[in-house]
């Protein structure tokens, strides 16, 4: 895993190239500790940068960026390609000769041999790289097919920037760091800014599943190699029939195989464990493959209700894993905020962005490289909101508008502090967390049009951003798309799938991307393998959502190895006491944020929505903690990375 970076100036002399792409490969040396390298074609006007953190092929033929054979071709890449031994032994029967080890040198001869779009439809892997065609004067971006590696890109000042973060493309002297209102609205809504915009005007995310092609004397095409809707379609089109013996047994082999080739590495791995389903069934997975215990990670706090790591503790035992734990205490979690800004390079606010940072540190001391249980949630149907959200328009769809309505206000009339206090009543095992705050999204869901505003609502923070945004106009994704349903008529899979090109790769990826690169520790995801979201889709509903359960075959395949009891309990997620620190320990700085008059003065929100929201957050009527940490989040980045954008007249805004 590495960081990637570079620019395309266009034809005719140009002096300082492999100046710049040093400065913007620094920037991100904590991608790739292990080594650098830059290479520049002058009367091209190309200049490719890296930073390398050696995992394959630790030696010097490993280096990149790197060229074919025949000269032609020159890579820079970030990422894995797991089946790259099959494809070398396929390249070296038709007679090519390897230098080294690498899945580099694979990936580059690869697309010399048999060109880039037939080879990458062909990977299974990671990755985000940048191809250079010295003879057609062509370069390509390329991105995984979930997007698990980023890839940023602008055209700006006459040249072409890219990318694996934002960071880099502000080391080019073209940069111009303005910031998008527009995204910054969308940004509110979601707690991320969603692909294909980020918070600068004029920079992309390249989408997953995608390759940009960049011709001389023409505009940037983008084409797609692997459609998310189009597995759906392709899944739902060609359902499986099979027992549940039989798709268990299906499932575990094909688990096993993409957990097995993810365990390939030359340095040291192991694994982040939660204790939770998904990476619970990665760890077994690994450790019925290994000759050895397998290293496994976790972390817990010491705030009642937040605390995982025991439930972690009881499946490493199970399964006999060389286990670390690391309590946390509130001051060092703490210490990790002002980091924050800098390690995520653009406003995120998912607030176990503090966990998975305090647990990949942890994990880097013993280990390069990780694996992950992200994905299992989207593939097979884990999220409460998959069970509560068809429920809820089953229930509210005869009822009058107005009776909704009506409601809604009576859950609101008793805070979010005297619903968990009833919840208190219902036995310890099956009580939900956060009950207060569960109910009171509910409220903000009763008076939903139809299914798909349900989820609308029940992903987003600021329901109106563009009432807070002065100048902003959020762009409409996904989930705006009316023409969705025709595809995937099942509302429960339309959410799956909303979530899989939205928030699966905005938010969950990037948060482990940037956490585990931040540290210089290689994430891998064997659940995200695209042949295994391809299954999933075939997968039948019924062996998904079973006896009010989500995720039911996957449970099949973990019962295999660990015990019911030690997995079964409500989804927690990687939660953090957010709501209490702001009151405590968090205050001075969310204040000094959030006063009325920086506000005014940098002039992006309406201070007065946010004002009230951290007024009710204080006197403990709501938990606030999500909506007003989207506004920290942001306050607390602008001030480190600033913007040259002035601020909106007080004429636009949307308030």
């Amino acid at each position: 895993m590495c960081g990637i970076c570079g620019f395309l100036a266009g034809p005719g002399p140009e002096p300082g190239l492999e100046a710049t792409a040093r400065r913007m490969a620094d920037t991100i040396a904590h991608r790739g500790p292990d080594g650098d390298g830059v290479w520049a074609d002058g009367e091209a006007g190309i200049a490719l940068g890296h930073r390398r953190l050696a995992i394959v092929e630790l030696s010097p033929l490993g280096r990149q960026p790197m060229e074919s054979a025949d000269g032609r071709w020159v890579i820079a890449y970030n990422g894995e390609i797991y089946n790259f031994q099959d494809l070398r032994a396929e390249l070296e029967s038709a007679g090519h000769q390897f230098r080294g080890h690498s899945d580099t040198e694979v990936l580059l001869e690869g697309c010399a041999a048999w060109g880039v779009e037939r080879t990458v439809r062909r990977l299974v892997g990671i990755f985000a790289f940048a191809l250079w065609d010295r003879r057609e004067r062509t370069l390509f971006l390329v991105r995984d097919h979930l997007g698990v590696k980023p890839l940023y890109w602008a055209r700006m000042g006459g040249a072409l920037l890219f990318g694996s973060q934002p960071k880099a493309l502000r080391a080019h002297p073209a940069f111009a760091a303005e910031i998008d209102r527009d995204a910054l609205s969308a940004y509110l809504r979601f707690s991320y800014v969603p692909a294909p915009h980020s918070i600068y005007q004029g920079v992309h995310k390249l989408e997953p599943g995608s390759i940009l092609t960049v011709r001389p004397g023409r505009e940037p095409e983008r084409t797609v190699y692997w459609d998310a809707v189009g597995a759906a379609r392709a899944g739902i089109a060609d359902r499986l029939s099979l027992s549940d013996a039989e798709a268990t047994d299906a499932l575990e082999s094909l688990l096993k195989d993409a957990v097995g080739r993810q365990m390939m590495a030359d340095v040291p791995l192991g694994a982040f464990l939660s204790g939770g389903i998904d990476s619970s069934t990665v760890v077994a997975l690994m450790q019925a493959q290994s000759a050895r215990p397998v290293r496994t990670f976790t972390i817990g706090f010491g705030e009642d209700g937040y605390d995982e790591a025991v439930h972690a503790r009881a499946v490493a035992a199970h399964l006999g894993t060389e286990h670390t734990e690391l309590r946390v205490e509130a001051s060092h979690a703490l210490e990790v905020i002002p980091k924050l800004a800098d390690w995520y390079d653009e406003p995120f606010a998912d607030s176990s962005q503090i966990p998975t940072l305090l647990v990949s540190e942890m994990t880097r001391r013993s280990v390069t490289v990780a694996l992950s249980g992200d994905g299992g949630d989207e593939l097979f149907a884990g999220y409460n909101r998959y069970l509560t959200a068809p429920a809820l328009w089953r229930r509210m769809a005869p009822l009058p508008a107005g009776l909704r309505r009506g409601a809604a206000g009576l859950i609101r009339a008793v805070r979010p502090a005297g619903w968990d206090a009833l919840a208190g009543l219902i036995p310890e095992g099956r009580r939900p967390r956060q009950t207060g705050d569960k109910l009171h999204k509910l409220a903000g869901v009763l008076d939903a049009a139809g299914p798909d505003a349900i989820y609308r609502r029940l992903v987003s923070q600021w329901p109106d951003p563009d009432a807070l945004v002065r100048g902003g106009r959020e762009p409409h994704g996904p989930a705006w798309d009316d023409g969705l349903a025709a595809s995937i008529p099942d509302f429960v899979e339309r959410m799956q799938h909303l979530d899989s090109v939205t928030y699966l790769p905005d938010d969950i990826l990037a948060k482990v991307d940037r956490a585990s690169m931040g540290v210089s520790l290689e994430a891998r995801v064997p659940l995200l393998d695209h042949r295994v979201v391809e299954f999933a889709w075939r997968v039948p509903q019924a062996q998904k959502l079973r006896d009010g359960k989500g995720k039911w075959l996957l449970r099949q395949v973990l019962y295999r190895h660990v015990p019911p009891a030690l997995v079964e309990r409500p989804k927690a997620g990687f939660a953090i006491p957010l709501d209490g620190w702001l009151r405590g320990p968090l205050r001075d700085w969310a204040e000094d944020l959030l006063d009325e008059g920086r506000l005014r003065r940098e002039g992006f929100f309406d201070p007065a929505p946010i004002r009230a929201c951290w007024t009710e957050h204080l006197a403990g009527t709501r938990n606030n903690q999500h909506r007003l940490w989207n506004v920290l989040m942001f306050q607390d980045w602008n001030r480190r990375w600033g913007s040259a954008a002035a601020p909106a007249p007080l004429a636009a805004s949307a308030a």
